[in-house]
């Protein structure tokens, strides 16, 4: 009985509300101090945000490269697909082939890059002095005194050993510039191939997130805009190979040696937007000059009226056969591109003007004359 009391006692206890206060007014919204707090506070947030993003836009970089490569490989595998493989061999088909590339790229390139530096390290004395004998050159030298002073720094490090320090110093340089670009590179590599393996599903996967009535004409609208961007990149690489073609005959009629070399150098800094050529003009005049000054500078001009007949008439008409686009337009995409984001922005500019020509043609041109 005693124990039945208290465990009436208790369930009584418990079933009685405690009693905390009563609630006080509502906080009062257009209060300065609440908006400051709630100012302060967003201010803080997108901050940090901001900060997060900035100490992660190089992975960032490296993961819209990867689908923006994705999206380009794609019609191939489309191609692949419509000659009766699946998609898993049809990747991995176009992914051999990339890799392959790769393969023999360094397999050509590396060896004659090595032993033409080095020869160019060995004839810098020479070359130096062979410019002195000619009269611009010469007539500058007088007033400016630069090949005086190229003659005076190159003789100071390789007589005191400080030429010992400096390469040491160059090679840890270069290591780790290597061992950088190389994970950056293996990254896009394998982040392409599952972008590529993958893409399918996720595009039905953005696409569910939209009203069923609207999914087949946004599909349809996606499936413009990846072949637009399939198109780009084919057509870089049709630019790209005529560039490393051109390349390869003028080394040939210059006496340059590695021709094949040179010629697959230029292909791939041709794919690079804006500064490949750039990249591409230095190293193939670096190795014009181990040859003589005047092959030199034949290489260098050769090189840069190449370059005009390109941006100017090769690549407006095959952007324009492609993928439907004004020359200038290209032009016009690919500056403000690198100017609002660099590298990638120039890399991803023309294919986004591109998608937005399909979607003016397709949604706002149509709504327009309807109206």
């Amino acid at each position: 009985m005693a124990f039945e009391r208290i465990k009436r006692k208790r369930e009584v206890k418990a079933a009685t509300p405690i009693d905390y206060g009563t609630p006080g007014d509502p906080i009062n919204h257009s209060h300065p101090f609440y908006f400051g707090f709630l100012a302060a506070l967003g201010a803080v947030l997108a901050v940090t945000m901001l900060r997060a993003l900035a100490s992660a836009s190089q992975i960032f970089i490296l993961i819209i490269i990867s689908l923006f490569l994705a999206m380009g490989l794609n019609p191939i595998v489309e191609a692949f697909r419509r000659r009766g493989l699946s998609r898993n061999l049809a990747v991995t088909a176009v992914f051999a082939a990339v890799m392959a590339f790769v393969g023999v790229f360094v397999w050509l390139v590396i060896p004659p890059v090595i032993s033409q530096g080095t020869s160019l390290i060995e004839r810098a004395p020479s070359l130096l002095t062979e410019l002195n004998h000619n009269k611009v050159i010469a007539d500058l030298n007088s007033h400016y005194g630069v090949i005086d002073q190229l003659q005076a720094k190159l003789k100071s490090v390789s007589s005191n050993g400080t030429l010992l320090i400096t390469a040491f110093g160059g090679v840890v340089g270069v290591g780790k510039s290597v061992i950088s670009g190389t994970f950056a590179g293996l990254t896009i590599l394998i982040l392409t191939l599952y972008f590529l393996a993958s893409l399918p599903q996720v595009i039905e996967l953005g696409i569910r997130t939209l009203p069923a009535t609207r999914r087949p004409r946004v599909r349809k609208l996606t499936e413009g805009i990846i072949a637009r961007i399939g198109a780009y990149i084919g057509s870089q690489i049709t630019v790209a190979f005529i560039a490393g073609t051109f390349i390869f005959f003028y080394a040939i009629v210059l006496g340059i040696p590695s021709p094949i070399a040179l010629g697959m150098l230029v292909l791939v800094c041709g794919l690079v937007p804006l500064v490949g050529h750039f990249l591409g003009s230095i190293l193939f005049t670096i190795v014009a000059l181990t040859q003589s000054v005047s092959t030199g500078i034949a290489a260098f001009v050769g090189y840069v009226l190449y370059v005009q007949i390109e941006n100017y008439i090769i690549t407006p008409r095959i952007m324009r056969r492609s993928l439907s686009m004004p020359g200038l337009v290209t032009i016009i995409a690919a500056m403000l591109g690198a100017s609002l984001l660099g590298l990638v922005g120039a890399l991803l500019a023309v294919p986004l003007a591109a998608a937005a020509i399909l979607i003016l043609d397709e949604v706002v041109f149509p709504r327009a004359d309807n109206s």
